[in-house]
């Protein structure tokens, strides 16, 4: 999975390559989405089956994507390099720069193992990538999205209208931090997409809590509606992509491939730990249970401010210049 944001990153211009790699959450979205709809109507065996579908479409298409020139500098295949940049960039657009700093960067490093990823050197890109691939998974993200119809009959809300509306509005939400990532950045966007989620799960925390109190019975199942409507939203528009572009971008063609692989158990294992548990701790406290997300959440925030650089507008060989000296 990781490979995808990486290759996207690689063939793309500076200015648009946070768009880009955004893309691909938004078209995750659109698949989730229609999952979520189709799964009103169908078995998720079925579901699964019809999976196969793009899943061959996608195997078609990798015959005829380009290879990225920066791995094929890697390779020392040049005249490759500089026919598939030209390529991508345009009959008539200027690449010798661009060539000079990939050649450059590339010149300047070498593969490593995964024992030497852990070097000193080495410590702030491996923090932050695996920084914030834990944060992702421990908001909840994987257990709001598996069990979304479990916590809507739990807080009384009809789980058909609540998965059909949650198909609908995640797609819209993705599109909107796609259209914004290279406007804001990827460092202000990742807090106020946390921020958002630390809201919405206190949200379904104060739903969960005042649920049967008299008064405002009749109100939590709306706002539990409410809650994961903001946080599907929010997770959509920037904690659901960013980590994976900004894995995409910190790290130098030396590591890349251990380092992707690294982060990318850590989120997928994560992943499995939250959606395993999140039942669990359901059982034990709904209100408990968000109440630990919205802190993790805040927690996020913080993590962004203090260790997240912005790489907005820099090229891949920029974003390593600091880290190098």
């Amino acid at each position: 999975m990781w490979n995808v944001p990486v290759y996207i990153a690689e063939i793309t211009p500076k200015n648009v390559r946070g768009t880009f790699t955004f893309s691909n959450q938004l078209l995750q979205n659109c698949g989730i989405a229609t999952a979520y709809y189709i799964g009103n109507f169908v078995s998720w065996r079925t579901i699964a089956l019809i999976g196969i579908i793009p899943c061959l479409i996608q195997f078609l298409g990798l015959f005829f994507i380009p290879e990225s020139p920066r791995w094929l500098a890697k390779e020392n295949r040049d005249e490759e390099c500089e026919a598939v940049l030209q390529k991508l960039r345009g009959k008539e657009a200027d690449i010798v720069k661009e060539t000079r700093e990939i050649m450059i960067s590339v010149d300047a490093t070498a593969n490593i193992s995964m024992q030497s990823l852990f070097k000193r050197k080495y410590t702030r890109q491996l923090t932050i990538g695996v920084g914030v691939m834990l944060l992702q998974q421990l908001c909840g993200s994987s257990g709001i999205s598996y069990y979304a119809g479990s916590i809507f009959d739990l807080a009384g809300f009809p789980s058909r209208i609540g998965m059909t509306v949650l198909s609908i509005v995640v797609v819209p939400k993705a599109l909107l931090g796609l259209i914004i990532v290279d406007r804001w950045g990827r460092r202000p966007l990742l807090m106020a997409s946390a921020f958002g989620i630390c809201l919405s799960c206190i949200t379904l925390a104060l739903a969960f809590g005042l649920k049967g109190v008299p008064g405002v019975v009749n109100f939590t199942p709306t706002m539990a509606f409410i809650g994961i409507m903001t946080y599907v939203m929010m997770f959509a528009a920037g904690l659901g992509a960013l980590p994976w572009i900004i894995m995409s971008e910190i790290f130098p063609m030396d590591m890349k491939v251990v380092a992707g692989s690294l982060v990318t158990i850590t989120n997928w294992f994560t992943g499995w730990i939250v959606s395993y548990c999140f039942n669990f701790m359901l059982i034990w406290s709904p209100t408990g249970t968000f109440v630990v997300f919205a802190i993790i959440s805040g927690f996020t925030i913080v993590f962004a401010w203090c260790l997240v650089p912005e790489t907005r507008g820099l090229t891949l060989e920029e974003i390593q210049l600091p880290r190098e000296s």
